[in-house]
């Protein structure tokens, strides 16, 4: 799962690419922490999903809350395009187990 900050009002790519790297650091994290759940994950087809909060605040809760649960990454922007350098953009969680993910995160919305 992917959370992406709608405040921001990234570009398309730009949402993408903040995506990519959220999901392959939350990736390589449950690689090593969870491993059971990186090849259940696989599996089931690597379904990835993309919700997104109001503000930098709510992203900043909702890492601060998940990052003691599941493997997560925070991502902060490189400054080279639409984003000032070191803004967090993007949230990374698992692969994580789909029921237990979405007993915390079930309120998100889709992007």
């Amino acid at each position: 799962m992917m959370i992406i900050r709608n405040d921001l009002k990234m570009g398309k790519g730009k949402i993408a690419a903040q995506c990519c790297h959220a999901c392959l650091e939350a990736y390589e994290k449950a690689f090593i922490k969870e491993p059971k759940w990186v090849e259940e994950w696989k599996e089931q087809g690597q379904a990835k999903i993309v919700v997104k909060v109001e503000s930098k605040k709510e992203l900043l809760e909702w890492f601060e809350k998940l990052k003691k649960l599941f493997p997560c990454s925070l991502i902060k922007d490189a400054g080279r395009t639409q984003i000032a350098a070191g803004e967090p953009t993007c949230v990374g969680v698992g692969p994580a187990p789909e029921n237990e993910l979405n007993k915390f995160t079930n309120e998100l919305k889709l992007l």
